[in-house]
């Protein structure tokens, strides 16, 4: 067997789930999910290139990178068809496997993120990010990027996890969290995958999500032809931590759809 190009966890037996972790974060993401799913499925939960244990082989990556490597992940597994869902920066992976490998797809799920291109201003704030972390590192982004993507009544009752989550921040190399900021910003507009794809797709949609605002979830999900939606209310952009019970059981039931 191919050595794998990435590192993973994996449990389970049966057909086989790709989870792919969002901007800063890591496999772990999706511990939680990974137990719960693995029950009844083959989980796997890969480290995107420059976050977690994966190095960054190269310095400047694109969206199409990450979704080959991913794709070469799939191959050193012998893993031939599968249900991909991803969570923000992860939904970009997944459009650009799925423009490239629909049939590999029994079906996938944006989670928290969109198919259009970043705006004029959203590319500036790309810029603005990576100056900030050319000259204050890691650590510091972390400890003003994290909390704001959870919804502000949440952030007192989940301050555990949401430290959890900008000590993970700390220990990702400045490399990577450039590196992937400039191939989000560069990345081409999807929605076309949408429109065009015959697999269905699950929208995990957060009511109060100011990163994928919910007009434009919600323009997203009356592309497909296939399409399964589930707006949570009081949530931002972290569904997995600030609704996972609900979010648990809506990833499940997509996969008793769609396998």
């Amino acid at each position: 067997m191919t050595a794998s190009p990435l590192s993973y966890t994996e449990s389970g037996s049966g057909i086989p789930v790709i989870l792919i972790h969002g901007f800063c974060e890591n496999k772990s993401l999706w511990t939680s999910f990974q137990e719960y799913l693995s029950n009844n499925y083959r989980v796997i939960c890969p480290d995107l290139p420059g976050f977690g244990d994966s190095p960054l082989k190269k310095k400047d990556i694109t969206i199409e990178y990450m979704a080959e490597k991913i794709h070469d992940l799939l191959k050193a597994l012998s893993i031939e068809k599968c249900v991909m869902i991803g969570h923000s920066l992860g939904g970009y992976v997944t459009l650009a496997f799925a423009e490239k490998y629909e049939s590999k797809l029994y079906g996938f799920g944006l989670f928290h993120s969109t198919a259009f291109a970043d705006s004029p201003e959203k590319r500036k704030t790309r810029n603005k990010t990576v100056d900030f972390i050319e000259k204050h590192g890691p650590a510091a982004f972390g400890e003003s990027f994290v909390a704001p993507l959870f919804y502000e009544p949440n952030r007192v009752i989940l301050k555990d996890t949401i430290r959890s989550l900008i000590n993970e921040v700390a220990k990702t190399s400045k490399e990577g969290i450039i590196a992937a900021t400039l191939a989000m910003r560069d990345r081409k507009s999807r929605s076309d995958v949408l429109q065009d794809c015959s697999v269905p797709v699950l929208f995990i949609i957060g009511e109060q999500d100011t990163a994928v605002p919910l007009e434009v979830s919600l323009e997203l999900a009356s592309m497909p032809a296939k399409v399964i939606k589930h707006i949570l209310p009081d949530t931002s952009h972290m569904g997995m931590f600030e609704k996972e019970e609900e979010t648990k059981r809506i990833v499940e039931e997509f996969l008793e759809v769609v396998i």
